[in-house]
């Protein structure tokens, strides 16, 4: 079983179902150090993302925002777009270990791992609108994070843009829509709460990932952590260091790699508590 060849079969499956059984048996040969590596296997270049066929899609300006965690839809919307968020999240992942060659062994083990650890995500969200009587699909979706993975194309951007900006900015929101559960206790809204402390406690281990890589790419190019983060942050969402996000989780950035500089610019603020 060829690595890159069988990772990318993986990657392009559109159904969630088939999707996890394909990893489940390509990971536990990878754990096993039973996979062959063909260098030369290139990947093809990715123009739509595999849920297309059975999402609804839409500008992110079109997806309908339902804030009332107290009635079921809201709680529904509120889950979907968690399951969303996710697996999307195992795609750039799966992809991560895909696209760049010639890395570490431990680069592929990491990224396979986050993998791992979406789908468990996913599967935890997907289980508690079942209770409601929702499932994946039922509401409308966008591709920011596709297109994000789409654009990135070279290791340095990838890291950079993916998990140490993007899913580094979950770590913020998450904590916020947690506070909010709380002030509308019932029985589905502690499920969620549940679910959400576990993904924020180990998406901090996977913006750690995505910063040890980081670090790694810049070395390997003779470039500034610090400067370079912010260059990209700017050629990619230009406008985005000026915008200072005084609510930043600097508890969760540190432990995800963050220097206390890079956090005090990012956030205007003088000290890193």
């Amino acid at each position: 079983m060829n690595y890159f060849e069988n990772l990318e079969d993986i990657l392009l499956t559109s159904t969630p179902k088939n999707k996890f059984e394909k990893f489940e048996k390509f990971y536990e040969k990878f754990l096993a150090n039973k996979l062959t590596y063909d260098f030369s296997f290139e990947p093809k270049a990715l123009n739509e993302p595999s849920y297309k066929s059975f999402m609804k899609i839409v500008l992110p300006k079109d997806v309908k925002i339902r804030k009332y965690f107290d009635t079921k839809e809201g709680k529904a919307s509120l889950l979907h777009t968690i399951a969303h968020i996710e697996y999307s999240a195992i795609d750039l992942a799966l992809d991560a270990a895909l696209r760049f060659k010639n890395m570490p062994n431990d680069y592929y083990k990491d990224w396979l791992e986050v993998a791992s650890d979406e789908i468990r995500h996913f599967l935890m969200i997907e289980q508690i609108m079942k209770k409601i009587g929702y499932k994946y699909g039922d509401f409308e979706v966008h591709t920011n994070l596709f297109e994000a993975m789409k654009r990135t194309t070279t290791l340095v951007d990838r890291m950079a843009i993916v998990p140490r900006y993007l899913e580094a900015n979950g770590l913020d929101q998450n904590p916020k829509i947690m506070k909010k559960l709380e002030s509308n206790p019932d029985t589905i809204n502690s499920e969620i709460l549940k679910a959400l402390n576990i993904i924020l406690q180990e998406e901090v281990d996977h913006v750690y990932k995505g910063d040890r890589w980081f670090r790694y790419a810049c070395e390997k190019e003779n470039l500034n952590v610090e400067s370079t983060y912010l260059e990209l942050l700017e050629k990619y969402y230009p406008g985005s260091t000026q915008s200072k996000k005084p609510d930043m989780n600097f508890e969760a950035r540190k432990k995800a790699g963050f220097s206390c500089d890079e956090l005090k610019r990012l956030s205007n603020k003088e000290e890193c508590f």
